[in-house]
């Protein structure tokens, strides 16, 4: 995995799409228009954390390397080093697979 040049901010992560199957569990090949994006991905960075009332920093449960869940309108997609990549807020992702 290599180390990306954006750094996030706060509560943000980011994540790679990982992509979807080819072929449906009947052997169906699905074509490119018909496939929606995947909804699990790769955390690639992390921010520091968000902040509580009181001023005191929150780590995020989530780190760089772990798949993740996440909703189908989640996050502003990006480009970086000609990579698509996702950027959203840790309270975006439904959880952590594995």
């Amino acid at each position: 995995m290599a180390k990306t040049k954006f750094r996030p901010l706060h509560d943000r992560v980011v994540v790679r799409r990982i992509s979807a199957e080819e072929k449906t569990k009947g052997g169906i090949i699905i074509p490119d228009t018909a496939k929606e994006k995947p909804q699990e991905g790769e955390v690639v960075a992390v921010g520091p954390g968000g902040r509580d009332e009181s001023g005191k920093l929150t780590p995020l449960d989530v780190k760089a390397g772990d798949r993740v869940l996440f909703g189908k309108w989640s996050g502003t997609e990006v480009k970086i080093d000609g990579e698509e990549l996702l950027i959203m807020k840790e309270s975006d992702i439904m959880g952590v697979v594995g």
